[in-house]
This record gives structure tokens, C-alpha cells and sequence, in this order.
């Protein structure tokens, strides 16, 4: 096995080594940044939620509280009001969703399908559970959810959800006695989910890994060619070169050129020591011959 070819298994075996750890954690770093950035857009569309419930409460409801002892207008209830502009919002992005989940809802759209029950149920038995993050597979892709409980922990909202007696009859006109009643003080009876595609991000950090690994490989590429051409010109064909001249003072050709030596590495001392012997073996040879 020639000193080039160890030399290439060395390097492959190291540089194949260094690619490998780079890509396992380029690749983990890549897809965590992704999920907290998916994680920062689902804060962003909640804390959003929350705005229009507050700007519903404090803003919109008292303006129409009059109107309310004729007529019940969904529009003045916080829940009504997120859920309405994510629903606009989701005719441009459909991925994203807002809901707020609720085990047993006066609308019906608002009630919770399997997963999110699990999640009400989750905070139902953990009351210091403030906020629920994970992933979960969808037939689009990857999905995100950020979840936070509804707590009824304003005394107020019981008028509408304790008995049907209690509640608006413009209320009950619009969705029956017998969707979102039972509710009682400090219960938590759902939770505020969003859910947020992790395709682009994900999609994204693929881009940037395979543009990564690229370049990562045209350096190895480019290296790998570089040492192997001063690997030959810096030692392979020196010590090649006093092989070929070993070999033919070995027979007592001595026509052979001394090597120059003006770099002052190993392979000058080598060349200066073969020199020296060059000349001292010319030397015994001729005052044999003599």
C-alpha cells in the first residue's frame, strides 16, 4: 500500500468523521430553531386572540350592552370575536387555526374533537398548567399547537352558562337549551388552541442544511485536491526521485545529480544526508578501485 493511498484512506476516514458530526448537529440545530420559530408564531397569533377578546370586552361590548336586553349578539361575547377573525384570517392561511376548544360549547363549532379534549383534560388535572405545547401529524404535514385553558374565573359568565333559566332568551333562540350550560366558577371548561404549520420553517431548514452539507463537501473536495498535489510535489516526488537515484548507484551509476536543497524541511535533510552518502560511497568505491 503506497504512502498516497494511506494517506487518502486517513483523510477520507477524518473528513468522513467531521461530516458526519456536522451534519447530526447542524441538523438538530437547524430543526430546533425551526420548532421555536413555529413556536414564536403560535405566541404571536395567542397573544393576538387575546387582543381582540380584551379589545371585545372593553371596547365593543359596552357600546351594544343596550341593544343586548332586546337582542343577543354573538358579536359582544370575546370568544365569538377571535374566533371570527381567525376564520378570516384563515381563508388566506388556511394552516393556521385558532379555536377556542370548549368540552361543552353554547356554538357547536367551537366543540372539542379527541385531541383537544385530551388537552382540556390535561389542564383539567394539572390546575398549575398555564400553557401546553407539542406536535402532532396531520395529512397536511407537521403541525404545532399552543395551548392555554379557559378557566371561568369571572362570575359573570355564569349567567350564560349556568342553567338555561338564567340566560339570555335571545340567546337560547339562537342555539337551544342544551349547548353550553352546567358550567361552574374556577372550572376550566376548554382551552385556547392554536396550531401552526411547521412545513415552511421545516422546509427552510432543509434548504439551509443541504446548502450547508454543500459547501461543507466542496471544501473537503477542495481541500482533499490541494493536500494531494503538495503531498506529490512536496514528498511523493522527492522521495520517488531519491528511490530512482538509489537505484541506479545501487548498479554504480554515480552520473546521477545531487538534490538541491533550498526549503530547509525534513525532506532537505533527507536529500543532504543522500548527498552525504552519494559522495562518501563514490569515494570507498574509487579507493577500492585503486
Amino acid at each position: 500500500m503506497g504512502l498516497r493511498l494511506k494517506f487518502n484512506l486517513v483523510l477520507l476516514l477524518v473528513f468522513g468523521a467531521g461530516m458526519g458530526m456536522s451534519a447530526y448537529v447542524s441538523h438538530r440545530l437547524l430543526d430546533e430553531n425551526a420548532k421555536q420559530e413555529t413556536l414564536r408564531n403560535a405566541g404571536l397569533m395567542m397573544e393576538s386572540a387575546l387582543s381582540v377578546r380584551g379589545y371585545t370586552v372593553r371596547q365593543v361590548k359596552p357600546l351594544l350592552d343596550s341593544q343586548l336586553e332586546q337582542t343577543f349578539l354573538p358579536q359582544t361575547v370575546p370568544a365569538y370575536a377571535a374566533t371570527e377573525v381567525f376564520s378570516n384570517l384563515a381563508v388566506k392561511y388556511p394552516d393556521f387555526t385558532y379555536k377556542e376548544a370548549t368540552l361543552n360549547p353554547t356554538n357547536p363549532r367551537d366543540r372539542a374533537v379527541e385531541w383537544e379534549s385530551d388537552l382540556v383534560q390535561k389542564f383539567r388535572a394539572d390546575g398549575s398548567a398555564r400553557e401546553l405545547a407539542g406536535e402532532r401529524e396531520t395529512p397536511t404535514g407537521r403541525m404545532l399547537y399552543l395551548a392555554r385553558p379557559i378557566t371561568i374565573t369571572d362570575p359573570a359568565c355564569l349567567i350564560c352558562h349556568s342553567v338555561p333559566d338564567a340566560a339570555p332568551e335571545s340567546m337560547i333562540r339562537i342555539y337551544g337549551p342544551n349547548n353550553g350550560f352546567g358550567w361552574k366558577h374556577l372550572e376550566t371548561v376548554g382551552a385556547q388552541v392554536v396550531s401552526v404549520p411547521m412545513s415552511v420553517p421545516l422546509a427552510n431548514a432543509q434548504r439551509t442544511f443541504n446548502s450547508f452539507m454543500l459547501s461543507l463537501g466542496g471544501i473537503f473536495l477542495a481541500t482533499f485536491v490541494v493536500l494531494n498535489i503538495m503531498l506529490s510535489m512536496l514528498i511523493i516526488r522527492p522521495i520517488s526521485s531519491m528511490s530512482d537515484a538509489a537505484d541506479r548507484i545501487s548498479t554504480g551509476d554515480f552520473s546521477v545529480p545531487e538534490f538541491p536543497s533550498h526549503t530547509g524541511d525534513e525532506i532537505d535533510v533527507l536529500a543532504n544526508s543522500f548527498n552525504r552518502m552519494r559522495r562518501s560511497l563514490q569515494k570507498a568505491i574509487k579507493l577500492i578501485e585503486s
